[in-house]
Order: structure tokens, then C-alpha cells, then sequence
């Protein structure tokens, strides 16, 4: 199902059904209103489809079973995951992915911790040295 095709930097949103996961558009992050869809045949089989990649900045699992849920997320290599829903966002959470998906986290005191270097400063307040020298 194609949607887009409008010419400049931005694209209606479209989806590619049947993607086989060698498929460039299974392989790289695509940024936009894009999704491909790519068959599976068992929860072993979907998670090995979604950790074969390069990166990993989010995933969303949709089930009625929670169990199945909590288990799939546990096996996500994704430093997002949804369940029952996408993209919401809060500043207290940490926002970043696995892998090559970004380099470290945004928002929340680990985005802060990001921006920070850690320093140890000893000083003698003494006029006289201590220690060996």
C-alpha cells in the first residue's frame, strides 16, 4: 500500500506489506510515517526478525496477553518499547535506543547525566602533606 509519492522532503504516510526482512527498508531506520510489515510465523520468529538490526531506538508489541507482553519486551533489544499503544513520551523517562540507535539518553535525570562529567577533586586543607611524599 502506497500513499506517498508527493515530490519534495516529505512523504504521505505509506506502508510496505510483505517486506521480506533482507529488504533495504527492513534494514535501515526510516524516520517518518512509514511502516513495513513483515510476516512472521511464531513469537521466536518475530523476535529474531526485530533484533536482526543494526539499530534499535523503539518497538511496539500489540497482544491481549500481558504475560506474552512482559515476556517480548524482556527480549526486545530496543531502548523504547509500547505495549498496546505508540509514542507517547515523558520528560521524567529516559529516550534513547540500543545499538547504533543514538548515542546515549535524552530526557529524564539519565538525559541530564548525559551532559555531565564526573570529576573527583581531593584537596588538603592542611598546610602540612599528607600521605608518603
Amino acid at each position: 500500500v502506497v500513499a506517498g509519492f508527493e515530490r519534495g522532503l516529505f512523504v504521505e504516510p505509506t506502508i510496505f506489506y510483505d517486506v521480506d526482512n533482507a529488504d533495504r527498508i527492513a534494514r535501515e531506520e526510516i524516520f517518518g510515517p512509514v511502516a513495513s510489515v513483515i510476516p512472521f510465523d511464531s513469537e521466536a520468529d518475530a523476535l529474531r526478525i526485530a533484533n536482526d538490526t543494526y539499530y534499535g531506538l523503539a518497538a511496539a508489541v500489540w497482544t491481549r496477553d500481558i504475560f506474552r507482553a512482559l515476556r517480548t519486551v524482556k527480549q526486545l533489544r530496543a531502548g523504547i518499547v509500547w505495549v498496546n499503544h505508540m509514542q507517547p513520551t515523558y520528560i521524567e523517562a529516559p529516550w534513547g535506543g540500543y545499538k547504533q540507535s543514538g548515542i546515549g539518553r535524552e530526557l529524564g535525570k539519565w538525559g541530564v547525566e548525559e551532559y555531565l562529567n564526573v570529576k573527583q577533586v581531593y584537596i588538603n586543607l592542611s598546610e602540612q602533606p599528607i600521605g608518603w611524599y
